[in-house]
C-alpha cells in the first residue's frame, strides 16, 4: 500500500512538472505570437512606402552569387540553371558546382550552354575536394561552372564560395524553386545596414501546384493530407515562429533551401562544416557567436515576403527520414555551441534564443512522452481525474489548432500566395488534423533522431521525390 501511494505522490508530482512545462511553452508561443505580428505590421509599413524596383537600376546593389550544388542531376540541371539565370538581380552570377557526378549533368551543361574552359585560378580560402574543371558559358558569361571529386553538400558549398565574386551568396538546393523577384527583396536588409550577416526568406509548400519553366505558374493547395499538413506546417514555422524571432534575440535557422550571406563574413567564420547534417543551423549560430566574441556584425534576420518553393515528403518512410535528420542537426549544433548557453556575455543569444532552442525545440519530444506515458498511468491508478485528463488535452489541442488558425489569418492579411477562396478553404482541415496522429509520429521521429545523435550517427538518408514534372496537374483535376 506505501508503494502505490508513494507512486500515486509521484506521478501528482510529475503531472504538475509537465503541467507548468506546458503553460511556460504556451505562454512563450503566445509571447512569440505577439512579436511576430508587430513584426510583420512594422514590415509591410516599410515595404509599402518602398519600391524593390529601385534596386534593379541601383549602382549600390551588391554583387550576388548563387550557388548550386549539383549531383546526378542530368535530366533536370538545364532548366534548373535556366531559372536561376532569370532571376531579377542585377550583378548576378550563377556557380553551379558539379559534385562528381557519375550521370551527363555535366555534358548536359556544356552542350546547352556551351561552355567553354577557363584557368581554374582562385583564392583558396576554404578546403574543399579536388577541383577537374572550371568553366564559364559563352552565351551566359554570368554562368560559371565547377566540375570537381564528390565530397559532399558542404564541401561543394565551400567550393562554391572560393570560386564565387560576389558580395553576398545565395545557397540553394536543387529541388528549390524561387520566385523572380525573391532576391529584390532578400537584399533589403543589406542595404539598411552593415550589421546584417544573414537574411531567410519563407520557404513553401509546392506540391500540388503547377510548375514551368522553373517557375510556380499556379499556386495551390495540397489536396492529400502529409503534403497538406506539411504546409500549414511550414507557414506556422516562419510566419509566427522565424518572424517572431526577429524582436526576440534573433534567429539561429535559416533554411539551407533558401538564405542570404555576406561571403566574407562565411569564409571568415571557416565555411560549411563536413561532419554534420545541420550544417544550415551550425553555420548560423557559429556566424552569430563569432560576432559576439569578436564584436562585429552579427544580426541575422527573417522577411516574409521573398518566397522559395520546395517539393515535400509524400511518403511517411520519407518524412521520417527528414525529420529524424533535422532533430540530429539541432542536437549537434546545440551540443558544438553549448557554452552559449545562459552566458550573460552572448546576450539574447545566450539567454533567451538558445535556452529556447534546448528546452523547447530539443527536449519537447522528450518531455511530450514521458507526459503522455504519466498520464496513462496516472488515469490506471487513480492518481489524476479523468475529467481533468480530457480538459487539458483538449485546452492543448484547441490551443494549438488557434495558434496555427491566426497563422493562417496573418498569411492571408499579408502576403498571401493562395489566391483562390477554395485553397485557402482546404488547408483548415489539415490544421484541424495535424495534432491527431502527424504530431505524435513527428515525436517519434524526433526521439529517433535523438537516439542517433547520442549513437553519433550521421547518415542523411534518401528522401523519394516525385518530381516537379507530374505537378503539373493538381491531383483534383488529374
Amino acid at each position: 500500500m506505501s508503494t502505490l501511494v508513494g507512486v500515486t505522490s509521484l506521478l501528482r508530482d510529475l503531472d504538475w512538472v509537465i503541467l507548468f512545462y506546458f503553460l511556460g511553452v504556451n505562454g512563450f508561443y503566445l509571447v512569440l505570437l505577439a512579436c511576430a505580428s508587430l513584426e510583420m505590421h512594422r514590415h509591410l509599413l516599410r515595404t509599402r512606402q518602398e519600391s524593390r524596383w529601385r534596386v534593379v537600376g541601383s549602382g549600390v546593389a551588391p554583387t550576388l552569387s548563387m550557388i548550386a550544388p549539383a549531383y546526378n542531376e542530368g535530366a533536370t540541371v538545364a532548366e534548373s540553371v535556366r531559372a536561376l539565370l532569370t532571376l531579377q538581380y542585377p550583378n548576378l552570377e550563377v556557380v553551379l558546382v558539379n559534385d562528381g557526378s557519375s550521370d551527363d549533368t555535366l555534358a548536359v551543361l556544356q552542350r546547352v550552354f556551351d561552355l567553354v574552359p577557363i584557368h581554374p585560378i582562385y583564392r583558396r580560402r576554404l578546403e574543399h575536394a579536388e577541383v577537374y574543371g572550371l568553366y564559364r558559358s559563352a552565351i551566359k558569361p554570368n554562368l560559371v561552372v565547377v566540375d570537381k571529386a564528390n565530397g559532399g553538400k558542404a564541401d561543394a558549398l565551400n567550393t562554391g564560395l572560393n570560386v564565387a565574386s560576389g558580395r553576398l551568396v545565395c545557397a540553394i538546393d536543387a529541388d528549390t524553386l524561387i520566385e523572380s523577384d525573391a532576391l529584390l527583396r532578400m537584399a533589403r536588409p543589406f542595404l539598411d545596414g552593415d550589421d546584417v550577416v544573414a537574411v531567410g526568406g519563407t520557404i513553401r509548400v509546392v506540391n500540388g501546384s503547377r510548375v514551368k519553366g522553373g517557375r510556380v505558374s499556379e499556386v495551390r493547395a495540397p489536396r492529400h493530407a502529409l503534403p497538406g499538413i506539411q504546409a500549414v506546417e511550414y507557414l506556422r514555422a516562419f510566419l509566427f515562429g522565424r518572424l517572431g524571432w526577429n524582436r526576440m534575440g534573433g534567429n539561429l535557422i535559416i533554411s539551407g533551401a533558401f538564405g542570404l550571406f555576406r561571403r566574407d563574413a562565411v569564409i571568415a567564420t571557416g565555411g560549411y562544416l563536413h561532419d554534420t547534417v545541420g550544417e544550415d543551423m551550425e553555420l548560423v549560430v557559429r556566424l552569430r557567436r563569432r560576432g559576439v566574441e569578436q564584436g562585429t556584425s552579427h544580426r541575422v534576420e527573417f522577411i516574409p515576403d521573398p518566397v522559395a518553393w520546395t517539393e515535400v515528403p509524400e511518403t511517411l518512410r520519407a518524412l521520417g527520414l527528414q525529420r529524424d535528420r533535422w532533430h540530429r542537426g539541432l542536437a549537434d549544433t546545440l551540443w558544438r555551441h553549448r557554452q552559449v548557453m545562459l552566458r550573460p556575455s552572448y546576450g539574447s543569444l545566450g539567454l533567451v534564443a538558445f535556452p529556447y532552442f534546448v528546452l523547447i525545440e530539443l527536449f519537447a519530444p522528450v518531455v511530450e512522452v514521458i507526459g503522455l506515458v504519466g498520464l496513462a498511468v496516472s488515469l490506471a491508478v487513480g492518481a489524476v481525474d479523468g475529467s481533468f485528463a480530457l480538459l487539458f488535452f483538449l485546452v492543448a489541442y484547441g490551443f494549438g489548432v488557434l495558434l496555427t488558425c491566426f497563422t493562417l489569418v496573418l498569411d492571408d492579411l499579408s502576403f498571401p500566395r493562395y489566391r483562390q477562396v477554395r485553397d485557402r478553404l482546404v488547408l483548415l482541415p489539415w490544421a484541424v488534423l495535424e495534432s491527431l496522429g502527424y504530431r505524435q509520429l513527428t515525436v517519434f521521429w524526433r526521439l529517433r533522431g535523438l537516439v542517433k545523435f547520442m549513437r553519433g550517427s550521421k547518415d542523411w538518408g534518401a528522401m523519394d521525390r516525385t518530381g516537379f514534372a507530374v505537378q503539373t496537374e493538381p491531383p483534383s483535376e488529374r
